[in-house]
């Protein structure tokens, strides 16, 4: 019974610590005063993915991070930076996983091509498997092998 309720004690508390551990909501966008500048930034947060939600952008995501990353973006268009330039600077912050469509070069290519590949390389196994399958003719039996399917045989036809 004492097993219970402090198994039923640690529960509680852990549901009661909960709201303690969860993260704050994030500070309201504040957008950008220019509207040809806003656009610009609402564009780019569809480009940029959230590092912490997984196939969302900054655009649609209520994590925190998203926020700072919507702000850092806000902050770099009205500081002049270029699209390529803020980029790159996320890219060389976060890794190529912070774009939904990473840059083609050598680290990339794997990501680029590779479903290509295994597609390619699933269909030539599929050929070459039923071109054998195909060609080959089943071994006769030995003397041996036709005994044991005599007496099989005729064990089902005594049942």
């Amino acid at each position: 019974m004492k097993r219970a309720a402090a198994l039923f004690a640690a529960v509680l508390l852990a549901g009661a610590a909960a709201p303690a551990l969860a993260e704050p909501p994030p500070a309201p966008d504040r957008p950008l005063t220019d509207p040809a500048q806003e656009a610009r930034a609402r564009a780019l947060f569809g480009d940029i993915r959230c590092v912490v939600c997984q196939h969302e952008s900054i655009a649609d995501s209520p994590a925190g991070i998203a926020a700072d990353l919507r702000g850092l973006v806000r902050e770099q268009i009205a500081a002049g930076k270029t699209d390529d330039e803020i980029k790159a600077d996320l890219l060389r912050r976060y890794g190529d996983y912070v774009l939904f469509q990473p840059p083609l070069r050598i680290g990339t290519w794997l990501l680029w091509f590779g479903p290509f590949a295994l597609a390619a390389g699933a269909g030539v196994v599929l050929v070459l498997r039923a071109r054998r399958r195909g060609t080959g003719e089943a071994a006769p039996l030995t003397s041996e092998e036709e005994r044991a399917l005599a007496a099989l045989t005729a064990d089902d036809e005594n049942a």
